[in-house]
């Protein structure tokens, strides 16, 4: 036979060759058959095609590598080649912006992860950092592919290494739709925003039958790593849906917060909200008697535009609030103390939480705003040996590490080293505002009057009426509402029903604000 020659059957012209190419196509398209199609759907999952049409733009994917095939052999391998390899990968838009994605095709090898499916994905992750534009994991994969050995361990370094690579370059989104174990939890963990769907995603680095075995415990798989689990207990996920499709809705209204990347600023919007809208109902949502509790959230809906703000972590660490929404238009991250909740003071996980969305905030260029009724750190042994002192430094980092605009708003409380922690003058907040019910002091007025006029109290005739008139001094002296004002510590006392426009005027004037770190490697943050 020729060069020219064809063999039996092939096509010979170059429409049989383009009806081949589409012949192949489809089979790509399909999956492997409609049963495994079917299964999928049993377990109440998308499959991988379909999460990424509900991701993007319709008709926007362009896929890459669709008819990549493994090149392994042994263990029965060498007769299962499917086009894809188990990995979806490609690039599409979100509200018109370009979007990197890759996603796991569960009904091809479960998912698990050999050469040429991580080197699919390593190719993915390699263009979103050249292009300068986000990356969304859709992960619905069984681990390493146990037939390629350590090939398949080899390409978890890859992911590893390129998610560090783009940390703080480009936003990255893990969204967990089915099992991740082992080593591959790793990525997720590396990444900005981990998403996941009650039931049928979860999480863990050792599964419940090696737990039960080593430990003695039994557990679900749900209840070792599910999406309640990791909402609530562990702060491993940052929001936890019911359905794949609300999920997916909720990743691309995240995108739509987020910069491309990291030397882009958020995009803004035109906004119908007023700029000089007054906030009313903020003096009867904040009650001036510092030890009443009240929502923080309903009075971070009252400023933002339209009511309008994304929490993340929500169940995790509930002490505080951190959150992205839009002021006249312009995204803002929002750190806030939460009086329902602990009284709002710091602990070990609030101040965890609030460092890596600072962090967050300052790698995207995200303007903070932060609203402080703080009592304190929260006292205790279990806080002090678990590290409250490390782990509150690493809130105090972030505050001093970011150079985006950031305003603190003192509403009541501000005690201790917590307010200075949370974002003060001293430690740079570029504008620091009070409303006429702060109270900025080293501590309460009854534990600083016990300490100060002890001898006092314990030597009067009526030692309880001693210190109610020492409490009452002390807080006339040193926490009226304008002590820090007439020392230059708060920049303005505010009106509440004026906070929205004050804020928003601010941000204008520091939307221009340069600010250089000294240069360096890079910091050594508390652990």
């Amino acid at each position: 036979m020729t060069v020219l020659d064809e063999a039996p059957g092939e096509p010979t012209d170059a429409r049989g060759r383009v009806a081949e190419l589409h012949e192949i196509r489809a089979q790509a398209l399909a999956g492997p058959s409609e049963k495994a199609t079917e299964a999928q759907h049993a377990k109440g999952k998308l499959t991988g095609r379909e999460r990424i049409e509900l991701l993007l733009d319709p008709g926007s994917f362009q896929e890459v590598e669709q008819l990549r095939r493994h090149r392994a052999v042994g263990f029965g391998l060498e007769a299962k080649k499917p086009y894809t390899d188990g990995v979806i990968t490609g690039w599409g838009t979100v509200e018109g912006r370009t979007v990197f994605v890759y996603a796991h095709d569960f009904r091809i090898f479960g998912g698990a992860l050999g050469e040429a499916h991580a080197t699919k994905i390593h190719k993915i992750m390699d263009m979103a950092i050249a292009a300068g534009a986000p990356l969304v994991s859709l992960n619905d994969g069984a681990g390493a592919r146990i037939q390629e050995g350590v090939s398949a361990l080899a390409g978890y370094g890859g992911i590893f290494q390129r998610n560090t690579k783009a940390s703080g370059v480009i936003p990255q989104i893990s969204v967990m739709l089915g099992p991740c174990a082992g080593g591959a939890a790793y990525s997720p963990a590396l990444t900005d925003f981990v998403f996941m769907v009650r039931e049928t995603s979860q999480m863990f680095i050792t599964g419940p039958d090696v737990v039960k075995a080593v430990t003695g415990e039994e557990i679900t798989q749900n209840g070792l790593g599910g999406a309640d689990v990791h909402a609530e207990t562990s702060g491993v996920c940052h929001f936890a849906y019911d359905d794949e499709e609300t999920c997916i809705a909720e990743v691309r209204y995240l995108l739509s917060l987020l910069p491309q990347n990291n030397r882009e600023n958020p995009p803004r919007v035109e906004s119908t909200d007023a700029v000089d809208r007054r906030g009313d109902v903020l003096l009867d949502l904040v009650p001036a008697d510092g030890n009443r509790p009240y929502d923080m959230a309903k009075v971070i809906e009252e400023i933002v535009d339209d009511g309008e703000y994304l929490e993340v972590h929500e169940r995790w660490a509930r002490n505080i609030i951190c959150a992205l929404g839009r002021l006249d238009g312009q995204v803002v991250g929002i750190v806030a103390n939460q009086p329902q909740t602990l009284a709002g003071v710091l602990d070990i996980e609030a101040s965890e939480k609030a460092a890596r969305f600072v962090q967050m905030c300052d790698a995207f260029n995200i303007p903070i705003v932060t609203f402080l009724d703080v009592p304190g750190f929260l006292p205790g042994v279990d806080q002090e040996h678990g590290g409250i002192i490390r782990h509150g430094a690493k809130l105090l980092y972030a505050y001093c590490n970011a150079t985006v605009p950031r305003i603190s708003l003192i509403l009541r409380k501000a005690y201790g080293g917590a307010y200075i922690v949370m974002d003060s003058q001293s430690i740079g907040a570029d504008l620091t505002y009070a409303w006429p019910t702060n109270e900025i002091a080293v501590m309460g007025a009854e534990g600083a009057a016990n300490v100060i006029f002890r001898r006092q109290i314990a030597e009067a005739e009526d030692p309880e009426a001693m210190r109610a008139r020492m409490v009452k001094e002390y807080k006339s002296e040193l926490m009226h509402p304008y002590y820090a004002a007439e020392r230059g510590l708060v920049d303005d006392v505010i009106d509440p029903t004026e906070t929205r426009e004050i804020l928003i005027r601010s941000l204008a004037m520091l939307q221009t604000k340069h600010a250089d770190l000294p240069s360096r490697k890079h910091g050594n943050p508390p652990q």
